[in-house]
């Protein structure tokens, strides 16, 4: 994989580093499971540590 043409979308808007054509203005971001939740479902399991709230 070409890590130059990696992209970090992000729809949420109350995150800093979201900008105005959806994407992420990190270079990266990390991804960790959320505790006590083990259903399966992506949406549910896993959160962006990566996450600052707009200020």
């Amino acid at each position: 994989m070409n890590k130059k043409q990696q992209t970090i979308h992000c729809d949420v808007s109350s995150c800093q580093y979201h900008n105005t054509s959806d994407f992420c203005t990190l270079n990266a971001i990390r991804v960790t499971p959320c505790q006590h939740i083990h259903n399966g479902a992506p949406e549910d399991e896993t959160l962006c540590s990566s996450y600052e709230k707009l200020s």
